[in-house]
């Protein structure tokens, strides 16, 4: 009975090795892998040389020379990989919020005014649009790749067993340093990047910082160019605008303070700035640069011998001046067929 047994245990053995279809190999010894790999929890790796070679000569050589230097390799290449992936995920997430910043939410109406704006074209103002989001793309992708890459980079240095604490210790003392010596430089490029995010102004904008004003050429973070009507161009650091008068944002205002003889009917002289204005605004090329009627204010001052009387006029941003050179115009003329005198206020 036990040799029936014996023979039916043989032949199941056999059968089961058969059906696995993995014969020993010709140089394979008797083991486990925790003999082989002489620790108790092989590693991945070890366990997996022992399943295909079955060899503990060979296996204890890999445990105790390759096994840690290739999972150490293996998982430098890992990280490495997987920090490109995300830097590269970073980055298109960066672009695509910025060009959508850029793109901004204006109505049809808007892009047509702001076409009209910007002499017809709007390259200046796809110029803006473009540098805005080339700058504010630039920085934070930057910003980025030194966060995931330099995480990556801790990680893998931990991983070859350094001590990670004095080299960021040195790493903060040496950031302070560097920190408190360029701190003008700091600042001009925070505040550059707060701008930038708050679109303050732009390319093509007038603008106006306390100690120039002009229209500006290039922005960058550290620096804003802007030339003024003298054709002179400013560098001024961002750092060091406190304040700053933005003329081309949204809508302009022209204002004009006509001063007539004190002895003319102050209600003809309103009669006559009022149809003038009008006339402007339904004229071609004003009319698409006039985006309100014009209204005519009243008395603004008595002075001397003079009344001055205020229009006002709602623009398209930054075409103030261009419309109020007109209007001066086309009220002198006015007042030559009215017989109206302008009068010279007193200082």
């Amino acid at each position: 009975m036990s040799l029936a047994a014996s023979s039916i245990a043989a032949s199941l053995t056999t059968s089961t090795t058969a059906l696995a279809g993995s014969p020993l190999l010709p140089w394979a010894e008797k083991g486990t892998p925790e003999l082989a790999c002489k620790d108790q929890t092989p590693t991945t790796a070890c366990r997996l040389v022992w399943n295909v070679s079955h060899n503990t000569g060979f296996t204890g050589f890999f445990a105790t020379w390759l096994d840690k230097p290739l999972t150490t390799l293996l998982w430098i290449i890992i990280t490495f990989v997987v920090a490109l992936i995300v830097k590269n995920i970073a980055h298109r997430m960066i672009t695509k919020v910025t060009l959508r910043m850029a793109e901004g939410t204006m109505s049809e109406r808007a892009r047509e005014r702001s076409r009209t704006i910007f002499e017809g074209s709007p390259v200046l103002l796809n110029k803006r649009r473009a540098q805005r989001a080339q700058t504010l793309g630039s920085v934070l992708r930057s910003i980025a790749s030194v966060l995931i890459m330099g995480t990556a980079l801790f990680s893998i240095l931990g991983s070859l067993g350094l001590n990670l604490a004095p080299i960021l210790a040195s790493a903060s003392v040496i950031g302070v340093a560097v920190g408190f010596g360029a701190q003008n430089i700091v600042k001009d490029l925070l505040a550059g990047l707060f701008m930038l995010l708050e679109d303050q102004y732009g390319v093509g904008d007038l603008i106006d910082v306390g100690s120039a004003k002009g229209t500006v050429e290039a922005v960058t973070l550290r620096v804003t160019r802007m030339r003024d009507v003298n054709g002179i161009v400013w560098y001024v650091p961002n750092g060091e605008i406190k304040k700053v008068g933005n003329e081309s944002q949204n809508w302009g205002r022209a204002v004009l303070d006509i001063p007539v003889d004190i002895r003319e009917d102050t209600e003809k002289v309103k009669e006559i700035l009022q149809t003038t204005a009008d006339e402007m605004a339904a004229d071609s090329p004003w009319q698409d640069l006039v985006l309100e009627k014009p209204s005519v204010w009243g008395v603004q001052a008595l002075a001397g011998d003079a009344i001055v009387i205020r229009m006002v006029l709602k623009t398209a941003p930054g075409k103030q001046g261009d419309v109020a050179r007109e209007l001066r115009e086309r009220v002198k003329r006015a007042f030559d067929d009215a017989g109206v005198m302008v009068a010279t206020p007193a200082p």
